[in-house]
């Protein structure tokens, strides 16, 4: 088969696909088109050939804009730039249809749920800022020249451009204008108070096989990004270069202090929104049992706790040692709440019997591992959270083989201009 790269053509765009493109076919191929939108005539790049059925492309020209085109607010994630802003060419209500018609099609694809999904902005949300202004914690790469920035999609490269229209107010002042450690990463994070700390984590190491593949630059590419993944998770050397690097949170009243590079949701409103949406699901009483399952600091176990009271008991299970001492300090007042650091799967066959467990795992999702012992245990009530619409879809699966209905469904745009969304799904005994 020929190698498309590079190659151009004009394609109309069908309908979107998981992971900010859109779908179409030319000369019996498929064709993953980024920066266009349903319907629109394009002329595209062809940025990837890996053989097979399909390949993707970049939109470089809009022959026949779509009526939901407007003109983009990041400058920086076009055509061979960052991935950060996939739809910023798209009014806000488009966007939200976008997310909502791929989160439809992944559960009717993967677990077989007909539901008409509705993507709604998160509560208390700014109505502008599809256009900015809603990231308050920000990851950025340094380049060899101390320069800081973004890595260019699907790629390795350090692209030096700030104008990324994301990160609250004040997040990047100054940024661009200092020199940093050539090759270090910067946390950047605007915490509840309004304080901006910046954290500098040392060079990571390299996979040295990931430099060469005979020449295949689209598989020398994808090492490179796989050894840069691999290699930004492992533990790293960290220098607090602005602020105390321990950023104070707050929900519903409560007061968290954690690491500035710790997770917290990206979105300002975003923890609030869930905690409020997890404490009118739970259904929980006085007296009953819960498990929070990858619980981070204890932001839902909180809640949880509340709804129980002392006569009752919750269980939170987070992998990082550091959050579950954060969360520990923070629910100091709620003893009936204990957290625990480890492996979810590994933890729960000694635990009581929940009423409720709430699961917010990471982007992969929580898989038969967890789903299994979940419902072995026969919880009245389950609410899953997932921010990517195909490991979501999968688990709702599982929990409907399992003898689980899904009950309630809420999407949020919690990343706003983004192909990012997040769900919030209530599952019950199908009996």
């Amino acid at each position: 088969m020929t190698d498309w790269r590079s190659s151009t053509f004009e394609v109309r765009l069908g309908p979107p696909g998981h992971g900010g493109f859109c779908v179409a076919r030319h000369e019996g191929r498929v064709v993953f088109v980024r920066h266009g939108l349903p319907g629109e005539l394009v002329r595209v790049v062809v940025t990837e050939d890996r053989g097979g059925s399909f390949c993707r492309a970049d939109a470089v020209e809009i022959v026949e804009p779509s009526p939901d085109r407007v003109p983009a607010t990041c400058p920086v994630a076009g055509p061979g730039g960052a991935g950060c802003c996939d739809f910023s060419y798209a009014t806000p209500n488009a966007q939200r249809a976008l997310k909502a018609a791929v989160v439809a099609e992944q559960l009717r694809r993967l677990a077989g749920i007909e539901r008409e999904i509705d993507v709604e902005p998160l509560v208390g949300a700014d109505p502008d800022e599809s256009a900015g202004g809603w990231r308050t914690r920000v990851r950025l790469a340094v380049d060899a020249q101390g320069k800081a920035g973004v890595h260019r999609y699907r790629g390795s490269e350090v692209i030096a451009d700030l104008r990324c229209p994301q990160p609250v107010s004040g997040a990047m002042d100054g940024i661009a204008d200092q020199s940093w450690t050539p090759g270090a990463d910067l946390v950047i994070a605007v915490d509840g108070d309004g304080v901006r700390h910046i954290v500098e984590l040392a060079p990571a190491a390299r996979d040295v096989h990931a430099r060469n593949d005979r020449g295949n630059r689209s598989n020398t590419e994808r090492r490179r990004a796989s050894a840069r993944r691999a290699a930004t998770h492992a533990p790293r050397a960290e220098s607090v270069l602005a602020g105390s690097g321990r950023a104070a949170e707050y929900v519903s009243g409560r007061r968290w202090e954690i690491s500035a590079g710790a997770f917290w949701q990206a979105h300002r409103g975003a923890a609030q929104c869930y905690s409020d949406l997890i404490a009118q699901w739970s259904g929980l009483r006085s007296g009953e049992h819960a498990w929070d399952l990858y619980s981070g600091a204890g932001v839902f176990a909180a809640r949880l706790g509340e709804q129980v009271g002392s006569s009752g008991g919750v269980l939170g299970v987070e992998s990082a040692r550091s959050a579950v001492a954060d969360g520990a300090a923070a629910l100091g007042d709620l003893p009936w709440v204990r957290l625990r650091a480890g492996r979810v799967e590994r933890l729960l066959e000694a635990a009581a019997a929940p009423d409720t467990v709430v699961l917010d795992p990471p982007r992969a999702g929580a898989s038969k591992d967890v789903v299994g012992p979940v419902t072995a245990r026969g919880p009245a009530r389950i609410v899953h959270i997932g921010c990517d619409p195909a490991a979501f879809a999968r688990d709702l699966g599982l929990y409907q083989a399992a003898g689980y209905r899904l009950s309630e469904l809420r999407a949020f745009d919690a990343f706003p201009a983004t192909h990012h969304v997040e769900c919030v799904a209530l599952l019950e005994p199908s009996a």
